[in-house]
């Protein structure tokens, strides 16, 4: 087991339950013991007691298209996957909070009124940022004794972060007592993450794994937090394929694009006033702006603009079952964050296009914040076995040495088993 470390990055130190490398899986379903099982175990190995500890689940996320949009006040079309952390826990009466990782074999503790930012980046960091947010809302909280366990990826744009915030948010409301409110939990958790461990993520992660509904992915309104329930077809599977390459979320990349995004729409404000943010922006102003943003800036901004409106695009082509269309937008996606906003790696870029030239896939990007991780295809139903047995051997063969392939299944969101 390895040891714990103090500098670890975010997603690093997120690795708080997770197999060090999934085996190839192809029908969406996973053959070794579950998160909830796994967590309910350790619970009983960790702290003793009669009573069976209750068992809240979250869920992994892929994003099937709109990416760096969230942060730009723009549209995404996340889905809920079957893969998830699981918190198995038990009510304390005295506000401390007991737990424990099954990944380091460890417990940590904390007194939740001690709690204050900033936080560190371990993965105990995470837990406690969720129960400081909860706080600070005013969440009626007691103490809690949880395990953790899980099967999202770590570091691989899955949002295993955002999954292991809402299984303890929802263990904590529910050993609480206190009311179970998805949109307000999931923006709870989204300052927790903001403000405690310091990662700046947009609200989509944690919408995400608090909202999502079976069967089914989320066109949601990063401002508004409006969202509308967009069905699968049964005729689609989307495949995640992981390069094998871990990013560095907290890493000055991320932030670096943001800022570039904010400063875009400072100096496009200055000729239009009602500009908040990026998404207030079409290509007839960003293209009469040129000559006040630099080269690099009009490039992000560019991929951001464009991006913006391909998750509705996308929605209306799934809800149509127009898989070829969807699969455009994807592929138009993947090339418009590699050129524009130069998030992609040549792992990303290699396994989308042996996707790609796979005749049961209908389009293939990247998905995640970039620089490593995880891409998405879009697969024929009836294809998807042949898909992933041909990408391993293929991905392989062409240098990717360790990459896995998971078909996701649409999944709903937090909830106690």
């Amino acid at each position: 087991m390895p040891e714990q470390s103090s500098d670890r990055t975010c997603i690093e130190a997120c690795n708080y339950g997770m197999p060090k490398r999934q085996a190839v899986h192809t029908r969406g379903h996973q053959t070794a013991e579950t998160p909830a099982t796994q967590a309910r175990t350790v619970f009983r190995d960790a702290f003793g007691g009669a009573a069976e500890p209750r068992i809240a689940v979250a869920p992994g996320r892929v994003n099937l298209i709109g990416e760096h949009t969230d942060y730009n006040d723009g549209f995404v079309l996340p889905m809920a996957v079957n893969r998830s952390v699981a918190a198995a826990f038990s009510t304390r009466a005295d506000r401390v909070l007991r737990v424990h990782s099954t990944v380091f074999s460890v417990t940590e503790e904390a007194v939740i009124d001690q709690l204050e930012p900033p936080g560190g980046h371990g993965w105990f960091d995470y837990v406690a940022a969720v129960a400081w947010a909860m706080r600070e809302a005013d969440i009626h909280m007691t103490g809690a004794d949880i395990a953790i366990a899980g099967d999202v990826p770590v570091g691989a744009g899955l949002a295993s972060s955002a999954a292991l915030e809402l299984a303890v948010a929802r263990a904590l409301v529910r050993a609480s007592g206190a009311t179970w409110d998805p949109l307000r939990m999931a923006a709870v958790c989204q300052k927790a993450e903001n403000s405690y461990v310091g990662v700046n993520c947009g609200i989509m992660d944690q919408f995400a794994a608090s909202v999502c509904v079976a069967e089914s992915a989320l066109l949601l309104d990063c401002r508004s937090l409006d969202y509308t329930i967009v069905p699968i077809p049964s005729e689609a599977r989307f495949v995640v394929m992981d390069t094998g390459v871990r990013r560095e979320l907290a890493a000055s990349e991320y932030n670096d694009r943001r800022h570039s995004c904010e400063t875009a729409a400072a100096i496009l404000r200055r000729t239009n006033p009602g500009v908040r943010s990026l998404r207030d922006v079409d290509t007839h102003m960003l293209a009469a702006a040129t000559q006040s943003l630099d080269e690099l800036t009009r490039r992000r901004a560019h991929h951001v603009v464009n991006e913006i409106c391909r998750p509705a695009q996308m929605a209306e082509a799934l809800q149509r079952q127009m898989l070829v269309v969807a699969g455009r937008l994807m592929n138009e996606s993947h090339e418009s964050l590699r050129d524009l906003y130069e998030v992609s790696c040549s792992e990303l870029d290699l396994i989308t296009e042996i996707a790609r030239a796979d005749d049961s896939c209908y389009g293939a990007r990247m998905t995640g914040a970039g620089f490593g991780g995880c891409a998405v295809a879009l697969v024929s139903t009836e294809e998807v076995n042949g898909f992933v047995s041909r990408m391993a051997g293929e991905y392989r063969a062409a240098g990717g040495s360790d990459g896995a392939f998971y078909v996701c299944l649409p999944s709903a969101g937090a909830a106690i088993l």
